[in-house]
């Protein structure tokens, strides 16, 4: 899952068969992999 950096959408692209990455609601070329909001704790010293 993708994010859309002009139209903020979620898109899904597989990328074995895609010949183009490119947003399928505006055409835009730029896009963010989605990530999990995990919070990491590292703790101090």
């Amino acid at each position: 899952m993708y994010k859309c950096m002009n139209c903020g959408k979620d898109v899904e692209i597989d990328l074995k068969n895609a010949k183009k990455i490119i947003c399928s609601h505006c055409g835009y070329r730029i896009l963010l992999k989605k990530r999990p909001p995990v919070v990491k704790r590292v703790q101090a010293r």
